[in-house]
């Protein structure tokens, strides 16, 4: 009875041990796919992978990138005439609607600056159809917001419109920082891109001649030629309003 009694508590203590050990294995498998899930939310995976795996991420030259700007023309004066938090609301939903667009196109959302967006295609594995997939994406974001215009103007609510800007080109791509680091990207592709961007016009793709050379024989797109434009600290540059062929 002894032996019997010895023999039964000590496997309810392993038994206890075991379930104390399962238990804390699959939390920590847990938490570790939950830390998994985060990194790959604010980084590509292939940068993910090289930090988990060297504890840091070597910056790369990247010969061929596809840059987007976009900014939001009137958003100052409807933040002067609706509550801080129907902004945010408008900017959470606009922002979110371009992520799923750029993840439907491949491409790497870089960041957002206030009512900017910021993103590139070719990167960080390179391609050969970034130019092309930018550019698509940047008419499905610019249709949603004058989706969104329309409704508030039939609602007779305050309404931003989207400049968009296109440069392809050479960039620098790395983390930077050891606190709350982010993938980013320069270079003058990274200047010229934004100087698209603000050298637009509301509603329009508006592209350089860099990323027009790539594209020009793509059947499903048009393109309005706008001559030599001038362009902050850049002089001069040839621009286009790309148009899709419905």
């Amino acid at each position: 009875k002894i032996l019997w009694n010895g023999f039964m508590g000590g496997f309810t203590l392993v038994a206890l041990f075991a379930g104390v050990f399962f238990f804390q294995r699959n939390r920590i498998s847990k938490e570790k796919a939950r830390s998994e899930e985060l990194l790959l939310n604010i980084l590509p995976a292939e940068v993910a992978e090289e930090l988990k795996a060297k504890g840091e991420a070597e910056a790369k030259l990247i010969s061929d990138v596809t840059v987007l700007f976009t900014d939001f023309k009137g958003f100052t004066a409807m933040s002067e005439q609706v509550s801080p938090k129907a902004l945010v609301h408008d900017l959470h939903e606009c922002f979110s609607a371009f992520d799923a667009i750029m993840e439907k196109h491949g491409i790497e959302k870089i960041k957002t600056i206030g009512d900017a967006y910021m993103a590139a295609g070719g990167l960080p594995t390179p391609n050969n159809t970034h130019a092309q997939d930018v550019i698509m994406a940047a008419f499905e974001m610019r249709d949603f917001i004058a989706e969104g215009k329309a409704r508030k103007v039939a609602a007779g609510l305050p309404y931003f419109e989207i400049r968009l800007g296109v440069h392809t080109g050479p960039v620098v791509a790395g983390i930077v920082g050891v606190k709350k680091f982010s993938y980013d990207i320069w270079g003058d592709t990274v200047n010229t891109a934004s100087r698209m961007e603000s050298s637009g016009e509301a509603g329009q793709v508006n592209i350089s001649e860099a990323t027009y050379n790539l594209v020009k024989d793509k059947p499903e797109l048009s393109f309005v030629p706008r001559g030599k434009v001038q362009a902050k600290g850049k002089g001069e540059m040839e621009m286009f309003f790309a148009e899709q062929v419905k």
